[in-house]
């Protein structure tokens, strides 16, 4: 009888250790994927940080323009509506979604290029040129574009580690229980892969 007993007792002390190690590798799992998404969330909102960076610079960017250069109310049209619907566009850093992403870039690549219009535009007026607020803000204004590329790709590495622990086996087990979804990417604007035309 005492044999069977501790048979029962060693069997019974197996499958509690094989519980107990399975819920604290379930656990490990899950807090790694925290980390990981926290670590994917952080880094968007220091993309954010930077397009915010630069939507802030823009009034007086064009505010310095407007000065000298009166007649471009189109341009700065472009600009101002740009930047507006910048604005509007917001991304839950939980939840960065394809479709979400895909609209936030849109918008911005509008107040890119109405930004780019405008320095053409200041290439018509050699007193913007000799404007020391106006070279400051050009230079922040490049200096941000810079920025903005460093974190994209920032935040193209962090959503893709945590992107690549959610799928690994058996850990997309509990990715899917915790109910952890894939991080969106930053994509290469439409036409950035055909090098553009240059005629002499």
């Amino acid at each position: 009888m005492k044999k069977g007993l501790l048979i029962t007792l060693g069997v019974f002390g197996i499958l509690i250790l094989i519980v107990v190690s399975t819920i604290g590798w379930g656990v490990g799992k899950y807090n790694g994927f925290v980390t990981l998404d926290q670590a994917a969330t952080s880094q968007w909102a220091q993309v954010e940080n930077v397009y915010q960076r630069r939507a802030d610079l823009v009034p007086n960017l064009v505010s310095t323009v407007k000065g000298v250069a009166k007649f471009e109310k189109e341009t700065f049209t472009a600009v101002t509506e740009a930047r507006a619907k910048v604005g509007q566009v917001k991304i839950d850093p939980t939840n960065i979604t394809a479709e979400g992403l895909k609209k936030f870039q849109e918008a911005q690549a509008g107040l890119g290029g109405a930004l780019q219009r405008l320095m053409v535009v200041s290439e018509n007026y050699p007193q913007l040129k000799a404007n020391e607020n106006f070279l400051q803000l050009q230079a922040q204004l490049e200096g941000t574009e810079n920025r903005i590329a460093v974190e994209r790709k920032k935040y193209n590495e962090a959503a893709q580690e945590f992107n690549t622990a959610i799928k690994k086996f058996p850990g997309s087990i509990i990715a899917g229980m915790g109910g952890f979804s894939e991080k969106a990417y930053f994509k290469a604007d439409e036409g950035a892969k055909s090098a553009p035309k240059v005629e002499f």
